[in-house]
C-alpha cells in the first residue's frame, strides 16, 4: 500500500506544469506543391510586441494541411489590412484566389481585439469589390466575395489558440471540411538523463504549449485520448508489470483499468467514450478485449493461438481493426463486434501493422513494410489502392487528425526517435524534433 501511494505521488504531475522543452516544427517537403494563398501579416495597432504572431500561425497551419502554399510576405504585391484595400488584379496575377488579412488592437482591459477577413479574390475581381443582386425587385449591393468577416476579443495567453481557430475557419470555408488545427497531441518522451526518464506530455498539435502530465522511472506507453479530450488511457510499468490506467488530465486523478498477469496494453477509447479496447495475454497469446468502463464488464473479442493486438475502433463503433500474425506475418484485419466475423484488409507488403481508420472510414493508415523499410502508408478500403506517404526511417505509431487531413507518427532521425507529420495526401511533410529526449507513441486528440 505504501509503495502504491508513493508511485501515485511520483506519477501525477499536474496539467499546468511546463515541460523543459517544446517541439519545433521543421518543414522537410511540400512547400510549393499546393494551392497558393495569401496570408497578409496582420497590422498591429498598439505598443510593444504581440505575444503571438497570429498571421504566421495561420500560414503555418494552412501549409501543414498539404492543401495550401502561403505566399511569402516578401513576395506579396501589397499588404492590405481590409478588403477595401485589395488590388485583385495583382493577387490574381500570382495565382492567388483567396486572401486572409486583419488587424489587431488592444482594449482598455488589456485584451486583444482581432478583426480578420477571408476574401475570395476571383469573385472580388469580377465585381470590383461589390456584387449586385436583386432583393424584393430592387438592385442592392452585396459582398459575397467576403467569405469571413469576424471580430473577436481574446486574452493574451489565448492569442495563439485563437489563431488556430481562425485557421480552422479559413480551412473549412475553402475546402468544405472541418479544420483540425485547434487540437492537441499526447506523446511519450524518453530522457535517459532525467531522474524520471519516462514522461507523458501533451501539446498543441504543432508542438507549442507543451505540458508535462506524468513522469515515471519505469516505461510509459500507448497514450490514447478519450473522445471529449479530458482523459488519457495509457500503459505504465511503474509497479514492475504492464498495467492500464485512465487519467483525468484536468483533475490530475487516475484509475487502474486492468492489471492482469503478463501483458496489458494498447488501450483505445470507443467513439462514445464508454468502452475501452485493450490487449491482454492472460489466456496465453495476445488477444483483444473490450471493457465497459461503467459496468467493468470485460468481453473477449479474438481467440486462438495467433497474437492479436493494436485494436482501433471503426468510426461507427461497430467493429475493430487490429493487427494479427494469424497468417504468419503481421497483417491488418477487421472484426465485427456483433457477430465476430473477421476479414483481412491488407494484402500488399510483407507486413502491415498499427492500422487506423480515417474518420470517414474510407482509408486505412498503417505502418507498411516493403523493400524500402517501415513507412506510413494509406490504403483505400474501396479500391485497395495503396499509397506510401513517408520516406523516413523506421516509422511507427501513426495517429490521424480528427478531420482525417494529417497524420502524426514517430520516426528515427539522427539515431533518435522524433515526431513527424505528413498530410493525408502525402504532399506536405515535416518533423517536430525534441530538444531533450526521444519522442514516441504520438496520439492525436479530438476537436477542442
Amino acid at each position: 500500500m505504501k509503495r502504491w501511494i508513493m508511485a501515485l505521488c511520483v506519477a501525477l504531475i499536474g496539467f499546468s506544469q511546463l515541460a523543459h522543452a517544446e517541439l519545433e516544427l521543421v518543414i522537410t517537403e511540400g512547400i510549393d506543391s499546393a494551392r497558393p494563398i495569401g496570408v497578409v501579416p496582420f497590422k498591429w495597432n498598439g505598443d510593444g510586441k504581440l505575444p503571438s504572431d497570429v498571421s504566421k500561425v495561420i500560414a503555418s497551419d494552412l501549409q501543414r494541411s498539404g492543401k495550401f502554399s502561403p505566399i511569402a510576405a516578401s513576395k506579396m504585391p501589397q499588404t492590405p489590412y481590409d478588403e477595401s484595400q485589395v488590388d485583385y488584379d495583382a493577387w490574381t496575377s500570382m495565382g492567388v484566389d483567396a486572401l486572409v488579412t486583419g488587424q489587431i488592437s488592444q482594449d482598455v482591459d488589456g485584451n486583444y481585439v482581432v478583426q480578420y477577413q477571408l476574401v475570395d479574390i476571383v469573385r472580388g475581381q469580377l465585381t470590383s469589390g461589390e456584387s449586385r443582386g436583386l432583393s424584393g425587385g430592387e438592385l442592392v449591393l452585396t459582398k459575397d466575395h467576403l467569405l469571413v468577416n469576424n471580430r473577436a476579443t481574446v486574452k493574451g495567453k489565448r492569442l495563439r489558440q485563437y489563431a488556430h481557430r481562425i485557421s480552422d475557419l479559413v480551412y473549412e470555408k475553402l475546402t468544405g471540411e472541418r479544420g483540425a488545427f485547434l487540437t492537441r497531441i499526447a506523446y511519450v518522451v524518453i530522457d535517459d538523463k532525467a531522474k524520471y526518464p519516462y514522461q507523458l506530455r501533451i501539446a498543441d498539435y504543432d508542438g507549442f504549449n507543451e505540458r508535462l502530465v506524468l513522469k515515471s522511472r519505469q516505461p510509459l506507453m500507448s497514450p490514447s485520448w478519450s473522445p471529449d479530450g479530458s482523459k488519457l488511457a495509457y500503459v505504465s510499468f511503474e509497479n514492475d508489470q504492464a498495467q492500464i490506467f485512465v487519467m483525468d488530465i484536468y483533475k490530475g486523478t487516475r484509475e487502474m483499468v486492468t492489471s492482469f498477469p503478463r501483458h496489458n496494453g494498447s488501450p483505445r477509447f470507443s467513439p462514445d467514450g464508454k468502452k475501452l479496447a485493450l490487449v491482454l495475454s492472460k489466456s496465453g497469446s495476445l488477444q483483444i478485449y473490450v471493457k465497459d468502463l461503467e459496468t467493468k464488464k470485460l468481453t473477449q473479442i479474438t481467440r486462438g493461438r495467433a497474437n492479436n493486438t493494436e485494436a482501433f475502433w471503426d468510426p461507427d463503433g461497430q467493429s475493430l481493426v487490429f493487427t494479427s500474425d494469424r497468417g504468419g506475418k503481421p497483417q491488418i484485419y477487421r472484426v465485427n463486434l456483433a457477430d465476430g466475423k473477421t476479414e483481412r484488409l491488407t494484402w500488399q507488403g510483407s507486413q502491415n501493422l498499427g492500422g487506423q481508420l480515417t474518420p470517414d472510414g474510407r482509408f486505412l493508415v498503417m505502418v507498411h513494410r516493403s523493400d524500402s523499410g517501415y513507412n506510413i502508408a494509406k490504403q483505400d478500403l474501396k479500391t485497395g489502392a495503396l499509397q506510401i506517404l513517408t520516406k523516413t526511417f523506421l516509422d511507427e505509431s501513426p495517429s490521424i487528425a480528427p478531420n482525417g487531413g494529417m497524420v502524426i507518427y514517430s520516426s528515427v532521425n539522427n539515431k533518435s526517435n522524433e515526431l513527424s507529420l505528413v498530410s493525408i495526401d502525402g504532399r506536405f511533410k515535416a518533423r517536430l524534433p525534441a530538444t531533450n529526449g526521444r519522442v514516441r507513441a504520438p496520439s492525436w486528440g479530438p476537436y477542442l
